[in-house]
């Protein structure tokens, strides 16, 4: 993929966009309303970041076999081919924190699937809820 590419054309998608919501026929206006499109004023420069590869760590379905989580939340944490996700070291770390009622903090960058940290934990407590409450 080409970001400047993508980038130029984006800008010029959004140009054409806000411009086809009025039609000026004042010469000193549209030229006024030219110029400052072409001195991009309303078009910020683009932020180019590189975001780190963060640490493979065990699969969703491992953590399964080992008895961290149940093979039911297993399940529910699949790629769209039915592939098993694969964890970050930090996210395991934290898997096995919070299995072992422990508190913690995970500060990554963006990205990093913080958010998993949280979710595969609470998801298997509530299958383990409900498994102990029967059907």
């Amino acid at each position: 993929m080409d970001v400047f590419s993508l980038n130029q054309k984006s800008i010029e998608r959004y140009e054409n966009f806000s411009r086809s919501f009025a039609n000026i026929r004042s010469e000193d206006l549209q030229f006024a309303i030219d110029r400052a499109y072409n001195e991009r004023r309303y078009v910020r420069e683009p932020l180019i970041s590189l975001n780190p590869r963060f640490r493979p760590g065990a699969s969703v379905d491992e953590r399964a076999i080992d008895g961290t989580i149940l093979a039911d939340t297993a399940k529910v944490f699949r790629r769209n081919d039915g592939a098993p996700i694969e964890l970050y070291v930090h996210q395991d770390m934290a898997l096995g924190m919070a299995q072992s009622g422990k508190g913690f903090v995970v500060t990554t960058g963006t990205g990093s699937g913080k958010s998993l940290c949280f979710f595969i934990p609470l998801i298997d407590a509530a299958i383990r809820a409900r498994a102990a409450d029967g059907p």
